[in-house]
């Protein structure tokens, strides 16, 4: 197939003002300027006037975890009978049948990272996975991404309500505390035994077993943070293990910016079209990402879905470009960013040779929340949009 005469936003650094995309079995086999094309199909797109973007990728959701209008018999976000669940897998609860993948496709998100919610301080593990498609085992990106933290007021509400640990922020990050280092003691158990005959083979530990690619820095470790100084615990605990981490929410993070700089720290932004439903969320502000971006932080906007519509992604992007948030940066923040931040980047989130043919297409500003995509396009193949 090829996409010809666009305005093309590679995300890569550069944009092509008048150019095409070759795309062969939903993989960018060629990219350039319109005078420099050698290269001719059968189906052709010819979008004269109009812009090619990647995919967007909404890098924080539940997406078929806390499905549409159901309660109990749809919701599979958090296991709460049990604090420590790192062994929980996203890929084994998503519904691909929610009408929520639809609505993503339908406005050009192409990718989600969705899992568990936040009840419990570690809650289970994240997946990356498509919009389009049926069966999950052929949608997914990367499983697991990451594991998911919860610091805050969600495990403290949750088992304060069963009068049981943790009931206080010091007790969930002890627990938090207490179960890496029994997986780090694991993993020292196993290396041991594989090089020493007379030394015994730990007994299985399904939980320490999933916190093994963490402490080998393989995947990432997700912290819901939103106060300041959940976010500074977060570092803190990531300091102690020598994990890869990601700030998601980071609602006080604009009043840290200095520190968040200072430590490389990269935040999952959001949601922002959202009331103040908790005290923790009393300094939410749409200015939020813009402060960020404008301080050198590595930000992605994120929708939270259900928490905000997964089709509402850009509109939040416009209230950030509204409030300070310059519109190259929020275009990164839902596209290349989010990819970075969750390695994935090799297929998703920049159009590039190489990647998955994964396009949206604009006739007009995609943060102009009058306009919809005019296509969409899903690993090579043109989506019939409503």
């Amino acid at each position: 197939m090829l996409i010809k005469n666009a305005k093309i936003y590679t995300m890569e650094g550069y944009i092509i003002e008048n150019g095409y995309v070759l795309v062969k079995e939903g993989k960018i086999i060629s990219i350039g300027e319109m005078k420099n094309i050698n290269c001719f199909d059968d189906e052709v797109i010819n979008l004269e006037g109009k812009s090619l973007y990647p995919g967007f990728i909404d890098a924080h959701t539940h997406l078929g975890m806390i499905e549409n209008a159901l309660t109990f018999e749809g919701d599979d976000g958090n296991e709460e009978n049990d604090p420590i669940m790192p062994n929980l897998r996203a890929i084994d609860a998503v519904n691909t049948f929610d009408k929520g993948f639809l609505e993503a496709l339908e406005f050009g998100i192409t990718t989600v990272v969705t899992g568990p919610g936040s009840a419990n301080p570690i809650g289970g593990q994240l997946i990356a996975l498509k919009t389009y498609g049926t069966r999950i085992d052929d949608m997914v990106i990367k499983s697991p991404v990451a594991i998911k933290f919860a610091l805050g007021e969600n495990p403290k509400a949750v088992y304060s309500d069963k009068n049981q640990l943790p009931m206080t922020r010091m007790a969930t990050t002890a627990l938090i505390r207490e179960h890496l280092y029994k997986a780090k003691q694991y993993l020292e158990n196993k290396r041991r035994s594989e090089k020493k005959e007379d030394t015994d083979f730990p007994d299985y530990d399904a939980k320490c077993e999933a916190l093994i690619p963490v402490l080998e820095k393989k995947i990432k470790v997700h912290f819901h943070a939103h106060r300041a100084d959940d976010i500074f615990t977060a570092i803190r605990i990531a300091k102690e293990f020598n994990l890869d981490y990601v700030i998601v929410h980071g609602t006080e993070g604009h009043l840290i910016k200095e520190h968040l700089k200072k430590e490389n720290s990269v935040i999952l932004s959001g949601p922002i079209l959202c009331h103040r439903s908790k005290p923790e969320l009393i300094n939410l502000t749409t200015m939020a990402p813009g402060i960020l971006s404008k301080e050198g932080i590595l930000t992605t906007l994120i929708t939270d879905h259900p928490e905000v519509p997964i089709q509402y992604l850009t509109l939040c992007g416009a209230l950030a470009i509204r409030d300070g948030m310059d519109k190259e940066k929020a275009l990164e923040a839902i596209t290349i960013n989010p990819a970075k931040i969750c390695a994935i980047d090799n297929r998703v989130g920049s159009i590039a040779v190489g990647k998955d043919a994964d396009f949206v297409v604009y006739d007009g500003d995609p943060f102009d929340i009058y306009i919809k995509p005019a296509l969409v396009i899903a690993g090579g193949v043109p989506i019939s949009l409503k």
